[in-house]
């Protein structure tokens, strides 16, 4: 038989036979082990006339609807996919190398779905219903999971996995892939060795969180680096490193611990560098204070399409605060604060790129920048060459 039609004829009975033997095989207390036999022996009964193949290959099939992710298990143990994205009912997409593609994977009901995610939740300590219909967690393995549930999914249940990379990507990596030129690199050592405060923006995507943990290969490794993330995710290179994760609010709404509250205890930990994952709130304002009172070096992330952009948006989210100095503050602080902008992009062809670094000077009116680094190649920044690729090249523009 043709592997396509096996492998159809396997699904259309596991879809048949699902909710009848799942509903045999899940009995209250037992153990996995339990369920696998309990779930070879229900396919043994109720499909005995099926050749061993086809049965073995069944009883897989449903033991990964009772026990595993049912259509994710294999995309979850498959190291080219960056992430991936279900939609409801209709095929699964992921990404791989940058690019999103459409599998042949779909969960056959919502009711397949949610158990799948009352699973990929369980390990986490987390879950989500209709009155807590947004969720976000880190998986046993580091992944990073968000889930939307219907009413707010108008669709059926979405969930987002970015895998998580056993081996972080370095300096060297980078520069093998494109992201950093060899003379970027250099400057960003020199940058990172003299203990200037970088601030890498991009959009979602782009490689921030990727171009932030190869920094910190030039940190030395006699310095105390406090990392503070909303989930934990950045993998540092080997030293004195601590690492603190903020905590959501239980279901009765009690117990959250927030990016400002951990960058503040930080400053009470003899920090010699903090490194904030990612700045989206009030944090800010405490970021900006540590990094202009004496903890250079520091290391962050933000949401921003521009060097000067990120400078504006890290003063909105200071002003976010809501108990700090005023604006013309905020801007100053911004200015005496951070020292260079690394602005890191996905172009068109699916690779992550840096493609502008500035570095920040104070002016009358505050921050702003000033460019050393940007992509140059005659035509629109982002437009493919035939061959797919993006062919502009990140060259030094200041003297």
């Amino acid at each position: 038989m043709d592997p396509r039609e096996h492998d159809a004829q396997v699904e259309e009975l596991a879809c048949e036979l699902r909710a009848r033997l799942l509903a045999q095989a899940r009995e209250p207390g037992l153990g996995p082990e339990a369920v696998e036999d309990r779930i070879r022996a229900i396919v043994d009964r109720e499909a005995a006339v099926l050749d061993p193949e086809t049965r073995e290959a069944l009883r897989a099939r449903v033991t990964a609807q009772a026990l595993g992710l049912g259509p994710l298990d294999a995309l979850m143990h498959d190291a080219a996919v960056d992430e991936i994205l279900v939609s409801g009912t209709r095929p699964v997409w992921v990404e791989r190398h940058g690019r999103l593609a459409r599998t042949d994977r779909a969960f056959a009901s919502e009711t397949e779905l949610r158990g799948a995610i009352e699973r990929l939740l369980a390990p986490a300590g987390r879950r989500v219903d209709e009155a807590e219909p947004l969720c976000d967690a880190r998986l046993p393995d580091g992944s990073r999971v968000n889930v939307v549930l219907p009413p707010l999914a108008v669709d059926g249940p979405i969930v987002t996995i970015r895998r998580f990379r056993r081996r972080g990507l370095g300096a060297d990596d980078l520069v093998r892939l494109g992201t950093w030129t060899p003379a970027l690199r250099g400057l960003l050592e020199t940058a990172v060795g003299a203990r200037l405060n970088l601030l890498v923006c991009g959009g979602t995507g782009s490689g921030k969180t990727t171009t932030l943990g190869a920094l910190s290969e030039f940190v030395p490794a006699d310095e105390r680096v406090v990392t503070i993330e909303d989930t934990a995710e950045l993998r540092l290179r080997p030293g004195h490193v601590v690492r603190l994760e903020a905590r959501p609010a239980s279901v009765e709404g009690r117990g959250e611990v927030t990016i400002r509250r951990l960058v503040r205890n930080a400053l009470r930990m003899r920090p010699d560098r903090i490194v904030v994952g990612e700045v989206r709130g009030g944090e800010a304002l405490d970021m900006l204070a540590a990094m202009a009172t004496g903890h250079d070096g520091s290391l962050s992330t933000v949401h921003a399409g521009s060097p000067e952009e990120a400078l504006r948006r890290l003063e909105t989210l200071a002003l976010m605060a809501g108990d700090g100095p005023p604006h013309a503050a905020v801007r100053a602080q911004v200015a005496d604060a951070i020292d260079l902008v690394v602005h890191q992009a996905r172009m068109a062809d699916g690779a992550r790129r840096v493609v502008a670094v500035s570095e920040v000077v104070r002016v009358a009116g505050g921050a702003a920048t000033r460019e050393l680094y940007a992509l140059r190649d005659g035509r629109p920044l982002l437009r493919p060459a035939r061959d797919g690729r993006v062919a502009a090249r990140l060259a030094a523009t200041a003297e």
